[in-house]
């Protein structure tokens, strides 16, 4: 659920009426400069008003635009859980210093319980999410080859990914010309969505000798960008993770050319 400016108002007054639940669920995603929700937060507002809860599982993400953030590490975020009886969670604190200052904070219970992760930068910690499916990376800091191979790792059931960072890897020439780095796998990622993002993670991520994408079945992209990387649909590099595509989502609305068909043969 996202909340814009309601959390304090409607979300906690009905969470403390709730003084006789059990087992408690919060999916969480809050836009609200006067809020920022920690352990003490959790505690104070929300847990201590619920005598009964046996079991809380959550994911809570606070998003704050300010020109005078705070900044908190994610040892800060930490200490604000001790003592609360709920020390089994993660935490991920990120700033982002572009056109407009914002601090990201996810907080969570382990082993996280969600499917989707939106919001994910180069600042994750090193853990298993077995359970999501979708992911959504964002960033204005360049995503390196090591960055996807930390994300195949850490995501090893990912379905749908979204990447949003318009900053170029600066490694990328010394990765065309190291056959050293690994090639990723993702073995189950059906979607991909590279649409507002630089043209080097397109070749990242459709390049065979860079990455390995057995089952896409969705490109959402850009055509100018997806005709530059493919060299007008004729080069071999990138003729294999294109080669299952059935489905090609882009903005612009043009007749595609024979090539492209010749090159997608699996579109429907």
């Amino acid at each position: 659920m996202r909340i814009f400016n309601e959390y304090d108002a409607k979300v906690v007054p009905l969470l403390r009426r709730m003084c006789n639940l059990e087992e408690l669920t919060l999916n969480l995603e809050i836009h609200d400069p006067a809020t920022f929700v920690d352990g003490t937060h959790l505690h104070n507002e929300i847990l201590i008003h619920m005598p009964r809860l046996q079991t809380f599982t959550f994911h809570i993400i606070t998003k704050i635009v300010s020109q005078n953030l705070v900044r908190l590490s994610n040892d800060d975020i930490h200490r604000t859980f001790i003592n609360t009886g709920h020390e089994q969670v993660g935490y991920i604190v990120n700033y982002f210093d572009d056109r407009f200052p914002r601090c990201i904070c996810h907080i969570f219970s382990l082993p996280f319980p969600f499917d989707r992760l939106d919001m994910i930068s180069n600042q994750f910690p090193s853990m298993i999410f077995n359970n999501v499916t979708m992911l959504m990376l964002l960033d204005c800091t360049p995503f390196e080859h090591e960055f996807f191979v930390r994300i195949a790792r850490s995501f090893p059931s990912l379905n749908y990914l979204r990447i949003f960072n318009n900053k170029s890897n600066a490694h990328q020439s010394d990765l065309d010309n190291n056959e050293s780095y690994p090639i990723i796998e993702y073995p189950h990622l059906t979607i991909l969505e590279i649409r507002l993002s630089h043209i080097c993670y397109i070749e990242q991520f459709l390049h065979e000798s860079k990455t390995r994408l057995p089952r896409l079945m969705r490109l959402i992209m850009n055509y100018n960008e997806l005709q530059t990387v493919t060299e007008n649909f004729t080069r071999d590099a990138t003729r294999l993770n294109c080669a299952i595509v059935k489905r090609l989502i882009m903005r612009e609305m043009i007749v595609y050319p024979k090539e492209l068909y010749d090159y997608f043969p699996s579109l429907s």
